[in-house]
């Protein structure tokens, strides 16, 4: 099927799949996917190996002065890298998914991964997921998605993702990190995590991906009076 050249803004709480979601529909309509969650977390690897986030928490206000000499893009397999280094999955651990909320919520910051975000979306057919693409970095997407999932079943998908990577938290402290992060994206002052007027919500509970491709790709031809 012939889609149009649209933007596809995915937002949304954490851990209810965006990423995996984007990716795949982006798979299934032939367009590029762009992790604006990759970037902010790979801002916060930068920072953290800077030694400019304090124990607390605390983002050194050098990180400011610092970012533009960070040369952030993706590789051919979709991936993170800071110059010719590949940080996946280093920027999916949980010590920095405990740092990157703050991080994010910098307005310096926000300004500078909207603008890679704006440079790489630009040509449109593009899906792009995060907190505040159909808000604040793309609001004028075509075809807005906010996706949200029970606390429950977002601290079980999150505490399953980390073990299989080796790490060992305990449920409790997953619960504990999104409602973290949940309350910092939320209330932060620039970009705030919100949805969109115009956006379709997507409770993914209850469903697999490929039965959220299916729903999208059914709400893109009724949309657009596209023919199956």
């Amino acid at each position: 099927m012939d889609y149009p050249d649209i933007v596809i803004a995915v937002d949304g709480c954490s851990s209810t799949g965006k990423s995996s979601f984007a990716r795949a529909l982006a798979s299934a309509l032939g367009f590029l996917y762009l992790d604006s969650g990759a970037l902010y977390r790979t801002v916060t690897l930068f920072a953290r190996e800077q030694g400019l986030i304090s124990r607390l928490g605390k983002v050194d206000p050098a990180l400011e002065r610092l970012l533009p000499s960070l040369h952030i893009h993706f590789n051919a397999d979709g991936k993170a890298c800071i110059g010719p280094r590949c940080v996946d999955p280093a920027i999916r651990t949980m010590e920095i998914s405990s740092m990157v909320s703050p991080v994010s919520a910098l307005p310096y910051v926000r300004r500078f991964v909207d603008a890679l975000l704006h440079s790489l979306g630009s040509t449109g057919r593009i899906v792009m997921d995060g907190r505040d693409i159909g808000t604040t970095v793309f609001p004028d997407a075509q075809l807005k998605i906010f996706m949200t999932a029970s606390e429950e079943v977002r601290a079980r998908r999150r505490y399953n993702e980390l073990v299989a990577k080796g790490e060992h938290p305990s449920l409790e402290e997953v619960v504990a990190n999104l409602r973290e992060r949940d309350y910092i994206d939320s209330h932060r002052e620039a970009s705030p995590l919100r949805q969109a007027s115009d956006a379709f919500v997507l409770d993914n509970s209850e469903m697999t991906i490929s039965e959220e491709v299916a729903w999208t790709l059914g709400l893109i031809r009724g949309r657009f009076d596209l023919k199956a």
